[in-house]
This record gives structure tokens, sequence and C-alpha cells, in this order.
């Protein structure tokens, strides 16, 4: 009898200790209180309101984004956070750049004022200027040198793919739109067998190819002196946005706009057509030797002596591009991150691991925040810092204001335990699908690459795709009532894994995962 009892309270011990039985929800009173606040007392809109209309445009070390910087970390000191702070992530070789003026319109062979966004990094034009428009086609350096001696003075338009793409004609797709049943039952099935890399194992063109073009055709504006270089991009009479190539100490590059694929075209076939066009401009864009990448943090500290130092980040990017207010690109993704902070605040959540809050700089430049922030607290080079080991979480947001329907696991099987556990409470609020399957283009993979827990989330799309770096990507593209539900399940998932017993392993990786192409 004494063997038999022994055996059964080894094997209760070990059931007890072992990481099955550790992933743990928080309580259904929680539950409630986290709800109550993040529904019925919600901060978003005015939360909303600040980082779009009052803090403006972020554009990677211009003089917008410290001014953003210190308006959010005086910000985050009135909700009570612990130790908020900007710091530095990592050295941006850019600089600062800053838009003054813009001013574009076609004089002939009628006037029109156009919409247009100086492209980032580009140059300004000695005041007022006024050209002839010359139809300027590179795809080689060949081509490149047939137009040598003949552009001085013009302003070149450069034809777009896009618009052989899409010529024109209505467009029949709704202008937003949500996942259906059908989309999110396969976003949960494993796809590793089918998956070959972003394109099916193999480039779709030749990336290196294109930039050494783009800087020969740089280095062709910087000898012939063109007026102005004016590039198709956006749709719906939209303008995008987009850097130029430049460094400090470059001189300083040819004026460049972006001008909507409509706007672009029309001169296009005026031209191509017989007729002369001609524009005015003046733009006026301000360089300074800002060389610094900084991120904003904040805490809500750890209470538990064993685990306080393991860190549970939330966090989404912080800068964007100039045209519009980066609402949906990634102001919301920071309204929904600060806002679970306020809610776990307001509410006196003690949380047994610290829980941090992440507002990344220059990931539209090549993830310089999060990169940085990986190098100073996680890893630098093969060398594993002591942070590495105390990392217990990121999520990610930075897919627009859509509404969570679930998360992407990043095919870290050991994590399904853990959100199936914690996710009891918020299926509800319609979260209710983990997929296998990895997602790209954001911060969470500075970590991913690592074998991290960092995840994104499954979201509603709404209209993100024909908003982000564009001028209208202001308050207006952003869902209020979606936001409110994101930051109550971010809320909800920071408490349970800021306080469950057992921690998402770290899985071993494989095989390098090639970073995004920027």
């Amino acid at each position: 009898m004494k063997t038999r009892f022994l055996f059964i309270t080894l094997l209760a011990a070990f059931f007890c200790s072992s990481p099955a039985q550790a992933q743990v929800s928080e309580s259904a009173e929680w539950a409630s209180r986290i709800k109550a606040e993040g529904l019925s007392h919600s901060q978003i809109e005015p939360l909303a309101q600040y980082l779009t209309d009052f803090v403006g445009s972020r554009l990677t070390a211009s003089q917008q984004k410290r001014r953003a910087d210190s308006l959010v970390v005086e910000k985050l000191k009135e909700l009570g956070f612990s130790n908020p702070r900007s710091a530095f992530a990592m050295e941006f070789t850019r600089g600062g750049w800053d838009v003054v003026k813009t001013y574009a319109a076609m004089t002939a062979p009628y006037y029109c004022a156009f919409s247009v966004n100086p492209k980032a990094w580009s140059g300004s034009t000695d005041g007022l200027v006024r050209g002839e428009c010359m139809i300027f086609d590179v795809n080689s350096k060949e081509d490149l040198e047939k137009y040598r001696g003949k552009v001085a003075g013009k302003i070149l338009l450069i034809p777009s793919q896009q618009q052989q793409q899409q010529p024109g004609g209505p467009e029949f797709r709704p202008l937003g739109s949500r996942y259906d049943e059908a989309r999110l039952e396969e976003l949960t099935k494993d796809n590793r067998a089918q998956a070959r890399g972003r394109f099916g194992g193999r480039m779709p063109f030749d990336f290196r190819a294109m930039m050494e073009l783009r800087q020969m055709m740089s280095k062709f504006y910087e000898t012939e002196k063109p007026l102005c270089v004016v590039n198709a991009s956006g749709s719906y009479n939209i303008p995008g946005g987009s850097g130029a190539n430049y460094r400090v100490g470059d001189p300083e590059p040819v004026p460049e706009i972006q001008m909507p694929m409509e706007d672009h075209g029309r001169m296009v076939r005026l031209i191509q057509s017989g007729h002369p066009v001609e524009m005015e401009l003046e733009l006026i864009n301000r360089f300074t030797d800002d060389r610094e990448v900084r991120n904003i943090y904040a805490e809500i500290p750890g209470t538990d002596p064993k685990l306080k130092d393991e860190i549970v980040l939330l966090g989404g990017h912080f800068d964007s591009w100039h045209g519009g207010t980066g609402a949906a690109d990634n102001a919301s993704g920071c309204i929904v991150m600060i806002e679970a902070m306020r809610i776990l605040k307001e509410l006196g959540f003690k949380p047994k691991r610290t829980i941090r809050l992440a507002l990344w700089g220059g990931e539209e430049q090549g993830l310089y925040g999060s990169r940085g922030y990986l190098e100073q607290y996680l890893q630098k080079g093969d060398k594993k810092l002591p942070g590495f080991d105390k990392f217990a979480l990121y999520l990610n947001m930075d897919n627009g204001s859509g509404r969570f329907r679930g998360i992407y696991l990043e095919r870290n099987d050991a994590a399904f335990e853990f959100f199936e556990a914690w996710m009891k409470y918020i299926k509800s609020l319609g979260f209710e699908y983990l997929s296998p399957r990895t997602t790209g283009g954001t911060d969470h993979q500075t970590f991913t690459r690592l074998g991290l827990p960092a995840y994104q989330f499954i979201q509603d799309e709404l209209e993100y795709d024909r908003t982000y770096h564009t001028i209208m990507d202001t308050y207006e593209r952003l869902s209020i009532p979606d936001l409110k539900v994101d930051a109550t399940i971010v809320a909800w998932l920071a408490a349970c894994a800021a306080n469950d017993p057992g921690r998402i392993p770290v899985y071993p990786v494989v095989e390098a995962r090639p970073q995004m192409p920027f």
C-alpha cells in the first residue's frame, strides 16, 4: 500500500508541475471587470483623436516624430504608467526630413491643381518653377542612356505598371470587408506542406536588379538636373507615400512627388496623343541631421519576486509616412496597446510579470525599432542577453483598425494550449480562431526569427489595403467600436500571460527566417 501511495503521490506531483497544467486563465471575475472597463468606459475615442489629429504624422527621425514622441510620453505619464520614456533604438543613416510646403498643378493644356505627396527624403524646388513634362520610360541601363542630355529643366513622368495593369474603369469590389467563417476556418489549418515561401519559392522580379537600376536613376538625376520627377502612386485620386534613396551627407536629391494614377495617367495620355503638357511646382522640404530611431516604453511592474523580471510585451509601430496622420498604419495599433494598459492600470490589476508597452520607431524603413530592442535586451549577434530568457510573450498590432478574430501562432505548436486556455472568456467578443500559420510584414518578425513567442492578430481588413501609406490614412479610417473590442482582448490576454504559472516555450529555429526586403 505504501508503494502504491508513493507512486500516486509522485504522479500527482508530476502533473501538477507539468506545462499541461500550467496553462490557466484569469478568473471570470477579472474577465467581467476587464470587459466592463474596456467596452463601457473606453478611452479609445479620445486616444484616437489625440494620436491622429493632434499628434499628426510621424515619419522616422523627422521633427514631427520628435514632437510626437514627447507628446505621447507625456500622455503615458498622465495615464499613470511606470517609467514612460523615449529611448534610442538604432542609428538611422537617412537622417531627418520634414515637409514645409507642397504645391503642384498642370498649367497646359489647361490649369488643374493636383493632390500630390512629396517622396520622403527628396529635395526642394528653387521656389515656384515651371516646366514641360516628358515621359521617362526606363527599364534598363541602356534605356537610361537614351535620355542623357535631354532632361535638364524637364518634369519627368515615370510610367507605372499599376497603370498598365489597372487602366481604369469601375471598381466592383467592396471598399471594406470582413472575414467570413469559411476563410477563418481555412486559417486554422496548417499549411506547411503547401507553403513554398512568400513568392512560391522564387521572387516575382529581380529585386537586386531593381534596386541597382533605382540607384543608377538617382545618379542620373543628380547629373542631368530635371526639375522634378513625378511617380504614379495611389488610386482613387489619393497619392501614396514612400521614400527616396538618400543618406546623410549625400547631395540633396532631385525633387520627387507621388501623384495618383488617375492624374498621372491623364498627363501621360495627353503627351502620347501629341498634346504638350506643362506643370508648375513649389516643393519645400527640410533635412535635419537626426540619425536616431527611438522607441517609446512604459510599464506596469510585475509583483511576483520570482517572475517580475519576465516581460509580457505589447506593441506596434508608432512611426508613419508623412502624407496623412498614420491612423490605420499604425496609430490604431498604438491606441489599442495604450488602452489595454490603461484598462489594467485603471482596474488596479497586479501582474506577476511586468507588462511593457513598446511603440516602435522606424518600422516602415526596416523594423529598426524592434530590431534595436532585440539587440539591446535579447540577443546581440549570436550571443543571448539576459532578457532572452525573460521574454514571456509579444503581442503586435499592425493591420489597421479591424476587429480581432484570432491570432497567428507562427508554427509554435506549444502556444496553442496557452491560447486555448486564455480565450475561454473572450470567445464572446469574436476571438475564436487560432492559426498555426505565419504572417509577415511587421515587427513581430524581429522576434519570431529567433523562435520567441511573438504574434500578430487575425484581423478584419476593412479598407486597410486602399488606405495605408496614403494621405487619406487619417482618423476617418478608424473603426472605434472594433478598436474597443481589440483593446479589451489585448488587456485580457496580457493579464493571462502575466499571471499564468507557465510560459510559452521558445521553439527551435531549424532554418533562417528571411526578413522583409525594405
